[in-house]
């Protein structure tokens, strides 16, 4: 395999999901210290982590800028130089 990709970028979803994780556990464990019921804080866990990932994802979307395609690159390239 020959992916020149940096090892960060490929470990970065790696570490969002586990970000995702450990905020879940977080809520999960509050949820059941407060009502000692595993299922309401099984709930509470999968919700949150569900919506964790999708605003990390939706964060990361924001941050990132897209690279553009070759193609763009070059017609971008032709007007700045019109």
């Amino acid at each position: 395999m020959t992916d020149k990709t940096p090892r960060r970028e490929r470990l970065r979803p790696g570490e969002l999901v586990g970000l995702a994780a450990v905020v879940a556990a977080f809520i999960g464990l509050v949820t059941f210290m407060v009502t000692r019921d595993w299922l309401l804080a099984l709930i509470f866990f999968g919700g949150t982590f569900v919506i964790d990932l999708i605003v990390l994802a939706m964060l990361m979307l924001a941050v990132t800028p897209n690279k553009p395609a070759d193609g763009e690159r070059w017609a971008v390239g032709e007007q700045q130089h019109d």
